[in-house]
């Protein structure tokens, strides 16, 4: 049984070898000039402005996680539309409850303001 397993585990173990092998040569044999300007923050070709650790505000955070969150809710729809046909009304009544529940809580979300973007 385990046998079956084992290209997969040849597979890994050659594919670590093979990064290890080549971080390893490339720290080894690769160029070592350092500068200044080569440590110093790079901004799209502009001069940095600021410090590089600025905070963001919570409102960026906010609207990434609620994209997320709609992204994976999206990803529910692709198995049940393959079945559809054989889930019936079953199917489409637990669709929209599940509608629904994702409706109410994006239109919470509004109301508290999280979806705001100054």
């Amino acid at each position: 049984m385990m046998l079956a397993y084992m290209p997969i585990a040849l597979l890994l173990l050659f594919a670590t070898i093979l990064a290890v092998l080549v971080v390893v040569i490339g720290d080894s044999f690769g160029p070592k000039r350092p500068s200044r300007i080569k440590y110093a923050p790079y901004e799209s070709g502009m001069p940095p402005v600021g410090e590089g650790t600025r905070r963001q505000p919570i409102r960026f955070y906010r609207i990434a996680m609620l994209f997320i969150l709609f992204d994976i809710e999206v990803v529910f729809f692709l198995p049940w539309a393959v079945v559809f046909r054989r889930l019936g009304l079953f199917g489409l009544i637990e669709m929209a409850v599940f509608i629904v529940i994702v409706l109410v809580g994006y239109i919470y979300a509004w109301k508290k303001g999280a979806l705001e973007w100054d």
